[in-house]
């Protein structure tokens, strides 16, 4: 059967939805709920389901950014979407990124019922078979809106939080991604690695900071993030051909 995930914070919906409808006359099953966004990506990522019913006005929760992860690492996965969120461009955009269904609460059951059709049929067009997971990061699959969503949303995370200890699987959980298919993203879309595009962020700022003869270069360093100044000196020579302190004389 296909396997179904529903993520609501409202434990009656939840309750509501698993008990109240027939899920095998479409050959679904339900394999597991969350009450939250973190709890949902990560039953997901367990159980790989090929249909996903989901609140996206939870707390902590960017729904938004967890549609176009789904939509970008899962292609095949059909998402509907209840919310309470009335927004129009919200909406728009949310369809924009792949969902299959975009609905109001409270929900009547034949708009559930025609949801759950119109997502077993899709699931049947592109082939997918009840008893395989839903496959991961197809290349030829990819949904070019939601990946470039995200791109967008992990560069704009990293020029924010540049000065922090940033790692990939950060941003990848800011963003509902794993950091495997985030650096695949980042290949895909800039034809740099997360690392470099870090560095260039914090090699730009350094080179603003530069301009103050006031400021001590090992001071700089730590103002962009880097712990080590050795660190710092080999990564800034490495873009810009010269030593940083060559860089202020030059332009001071």
């Amino acid at each position: 059967m296909y396997k179904v995930v529903i993520i609501d914070d409202e434990p009656i919906i939840v309750e509501g939805l698993s008990r109240s409808i027939k899920w095998e006359e479409w050959n679904c099953q339900v394999v597991g709920f969350a009450y939250n966004g973190d709890e949902g990506m990560e039953l997901i990522r367990k159980e790989k389901p090929a249909i996903v019913i989901s609140d996206i006005n939870m707390p902590q929760l960017d729904g938004l950014s967890m549609i176009a992860g789904l939509k970008s690492e899962f292609p095949n996965m059909q998402i509907t979407i209840l919310t309470g969120y009335r927004e129009f461009e919200f909406a728009q955009k949310a369809i924009q990124l792949g969902v299959s269904r975009f609905l109001l609460k409270p929900s009547k059951m034949d708009e559930l019922k025609e949801a759950i059709t119109a997502m077993t049929k899709k699931l049947q067009e592109l082939n997918i078979s009840p008893e395989e997971p839903v496959a991961q990061d197809e290349d030829i699959l990819y949904n070019n809106v939601a990946s470039s969503f995200i791109v967008k949303n992990a560069l704009e995370y990293i020029r924010e939080n540049y000065k922090e200890k940033l790692r990939l699987i950060d941003v990848a959980d800011q963003i509902y991604v794993s950091q495997w298919h985030l650096s695949k993203l980042l290949n895909k879309h800039t034809g740099q690695t997360f690392s470099d595009i870090l560095n260039g962020v914090r090699m730009e700022k350094a080179k603003e900071l530069l301009k103050d003869p006031s400021l001590r270069i090992c001071d700089i360093a730590e103002e962009v993030g880097f712990q080590d100044m050795a660190h710092f000196s080999r990564v800034f020579k490495k873009q810009e051909g010269i030593s940083a302190n060559e860089y202020r004389n030059r332009i001071c």
